[in-house]
């Protein structure tokens, strides 16, 4: 029996062996940031553990695996406000420092309710954070070493991306300068970028590695967060009949929840990717090779029609590889997730009945929820990371409130509208408050909300959501089939208190993802993209919600379908949504194999550098651009040729932080709205570089607070002949010259 025992033992070990040799030979150089990132997240977790285990008491694993997120939301939330407020200065040391006080806070924490035989660590279920543990290394490994194979910031959105987190890492204060709009600061949500930025410092990690270090770490806790939170609801409703192989089942139904998040795509693929060309195939038609981002440009593209939309997902984003806010915002929401099932878990069995001598009492419980007040404190956050994230979560929290009190409360109105309205009031207050230093500063690039003029062709919705929408209503109507059959009354409390906590929770998420989906459908927020693109933005952000949440719903209603559920048609329906739910994650392969290229011959890595393509794109000017990176400090404005957005212009900016007079052209109309302004400046930087008055450059140098002026490739490209070099280099010294390419930079006097 003990050579068995021992045997076994074994067996669970050599996967925590055999992952760290293969990311060595995987990842060669770029092992020892990816593997400082994975021991940070595991040491903040750890410390924070204290708190998330108080706030996911009832899970089997307390949170661990949420604990590095909070860890990371609440220190760099908490460092980015004393920043934005100017009682800290962002640097290494501070953001040192408020990790290790918020851990201090954290290790009195443990041992007050270690005395009070409080216990916040999952000792009962090591095994499952052992796997737990395994799991996100691998998927984190995954992600790294596939980023490897397409690492250059450049290219779709990256420019901005990177050079917002170039701009904060040479900034002390928050907002950083703009590094397209000289003289003013960011005015957009840079929250996503900021948190890259944060654990850049504190890791003591390199820019050019860390921008593709954090969407691969993003890309790793979007698999291993839905798998604890399915694990638990699956759990939950299984309860102690557990035998045989329905004990695998939590795990099993966990790890599909992570990869239909995490990598899978949407049903786009499965039609036009795999059946119509195996159609065509079959009947001699030519064949059309599938795009991968075909299954996100759909509504609008084909058929084509003057209503482009965008509905993505995250497989393509980490693909892609856009460091942009909803990107990063993905481990936020999917925490905020978590506490919220955790706390309706929580509260699910508990009644409150407010006697009158006990009001204050009863209304300092209601209020003082810890999940209800981080909630409100990470919808706060959302302000700052991506705005869109928090009006929806506000709804989806607000559902979950909603239903959990009207089973806590018995259906009683008064109640239930009482306790919902305030605790719904106080949830915006606390998230208004808290991000006070960023909405004071910021101003919006909303325009109204309109009606849509332009909807989506019926099978196109049911292409793109179809499968989850027909298990999603099918769920909830067997359900109220089920629960209120033969009930005396049927009002929505005897529904609701039939259910089962994670049946709710699933019912709240789908119909929630169900909203998201319809809501383009009938209004759009108005933007500067109104022209064609109207619904673009509103669906894009919406709908990536959509199907995040809609994701885990899915898997969990084929859980209930398959292994719940006692009748044949029903088991039917749910091996036929598993089948075409796996079928989906062939989208990973598809994108991968066209994106990255043959991620199978490990010598065609690249490495994780994110600037390594200046070499080969921008040979003439890389050499000029490394040395402002890395001989001038602060945000001194380095004069740039500005273009199109989406364009080669602005690779100075971009890749260094350092601000210019004005940038790529759309970018900067979104976030200021002011094309006047943004004319005279396009006019002015040409002035600069072809007028042949010194006086006239001299004075608008002054204007714009120009200490540095690059003339390279694009600025030789887009002035030519009437670019003045002679006159430029007259108005300062040159600091940098390259004899083979012209390339120089002009400090000026």
């Amino acid at each position: 029996m003990k050579h068995e025992n021992m045997k076994k033992i074994i067996i669970k070990l050599i996967p925590a062996f055999f992952l760290p040799a293969l990311s060595v030979f995987l990842l060669k150089g770029d092992v020892w940031t990816f593997w400082t990132w994975w021991l940070l997240a595991g040491v903040m977790g750890m410390a924070a553990m204290p708190l998330t285990g108080r706030l996911f008491r009832d899970f089997d694993d307390k949170g661990w695996v949420f604990s590095k997120v909070l860890a990371i939301a609440l220190t760099g939330f908490l460092t980015w406000f004393l920043t934005a407020v100017g009682v800290l200065r962002f640097n290494t040391v501070s953001c040192i420092g408020i990790v290790l006080a918020c851990g201090a806070v954290c290790v009195l924490l443990f041992f007050r309710q270690h005395r009070n035989g409080i216990e916040c660590l999952p000792l009962d279920h090591l095994e499952l954070i052992y796997w737990e543990e395994i799991l996100f290394f691998a998927f984190f490994l995954l992600w790294t070493y596939l980023a490897g194979f397409h690492p250059a910031a450049y290219g779709t959105e990256k420019f901005m991306d990177y050079g917002f987190m170039e701009a904060m890492m040479r900034s002390e204060t928050l907002p950083a300068p703009d590094m397209w709009y000289s003289q003013g600061d960011m005015n957009y949500y840079y929250g996503g970028q900021y948190f890259a930025v944060f654990l850049t410092k504190l890791s003591g990690s390199k820019v050019e590695i860390t921008y593709n270090l954090m969407r691969t770490f993003v890309a790793g806790l979007a698999f291993i967060l839905p798998f604890s939170l399915v694990y638990q609801m699956v759990k939950d409703r299984l309860g102690i009949f557990r035998i045989g192989w329905k004990k695998a089942l939590p795990a099993v139904t966990g790890a599909v929840a992570g990869i239909s998040v995490s990598i899978a795509g949407n049903m786009h693929y499965v039609i036009y990717g795999q059946i119509i060309p195996l159609i065509a195939k079959i009947t001699g038609q030519p064949e059309e090779s599938y795009w991968f981002p075909d299954a996100t440009r759909y509504i609008g593209y084909n058929p084509d029609v003057d209503d482009k939309t965008i509905h993505e997902f995250p497989c393509y984003s980490f693909v892609l590889g856009d460091l942009h806010a909803h990107v990063v915002n993905v481990m936020f929401v999917l925490l905020l997730l978590g506490i919220l099932y955790a706390w309706i878990r929580s509260v699910r069995s508990r009644e409150f009945h407010p006697a009158a001598e006990n009001k204050k009492s009863f209304w300092r419980q209601m209020l003082l929820m810890p999940h209800i007040l981080l909630a409100g404190v990470l919808l706060g956050m959302f302000h700052w990371t991506n705005y869109w994230d928090f009006v929806i979560y506000f709804v989806v929290a607000g559902g979950v409130i909603l239903f959990a009190n009207i089973v806590m409360f018995r259906g009683k109105a008064s109640g239930i509208l009482a306790v919902t309205a305030a605790q719904a009031a106080e949830m915006l207050v606390i998230s208004t408050a808290v991000i006070l230093p960023f909405t004071l500063k910021f101003e919006t690039m909303v325009q109204g909300v309109a009606l849509a003029k332009n909807h989506s062709l019926p099978h196109q919705l049911l292409i793109l959501w179809g499968l989850p929408a027909i298990l999603t209503f099918l769920f909830v109507i067997i359900l109220l089939w089920e629960k209120l059959r033969g009930a005396d009354r049927k009002t929505p409390y005897h529904f609701l208190a039939a259910l089962k906590t994670p049946d709710m929770f699933a019912v709240i998420l789908g119909l929630c993802a169900a909203g998201l989906v319809l809501i383009p459908e009938l209004v759009y927020v108005r933007d500067i993209y109104e022209n064609g693109n109207a619904r673009a933005n509103t669906m894009f952000k919406l709908t990536y919600q959509a199907y995040i949440m809609f994701a885990m719903t899915m898997v969990y209603v084929l859980f209930r379908f398959l292994a719940v559920f006692r009748r044949k048609w029903l088991k039917a329906v749910g091996g036929a949504g598993l089948f075409l739910l796996v079928w989906t994650w062939g989208y990973f392969g598809n994108s991968v194999g066209s994106w990255f290229g043959n991620v199978f011959d490990p010598s065609q890595y690249q490495g994780l550098n994110a600037t390594a393509f200046l070499e080969t794109d921008f040979s003439a000017d890389a050499a000029g651009i490394r040395w402002l990176k890395n001989n001038v400090e602060g945000s001194p404005v380095v004069l740039e040729a500005n273009g199109d957005s989406y364009t080669q212009y602005e690779r100075v900016s971009a890749m260094t932080g350092l601000p210019t007079v004005l940038g790529w052209y759309v970018h900067e109309w979104l976030w200021r709205n002011d094309v006047a302004d943004l004319n005279a400046r396009a006019e002015d930087v040409e002035t600069i570089y072809t007028s042949g008055d010194s006086g006239e450059i001299r004075e608008l140098l002054e204007k714009y607070e120009v200490a540095y002026i690059f003339i390279g490739s694009c600025e030789r490209e887009k002035y030519g002949q009437e670019m003045n070099v002679d006159m430029l280099k007259s108005l300062g010294e040159v600091v940098f010259e390259d004899n083979w390419s012209g390339t120089c930079i002009v400090k000026v006097w």
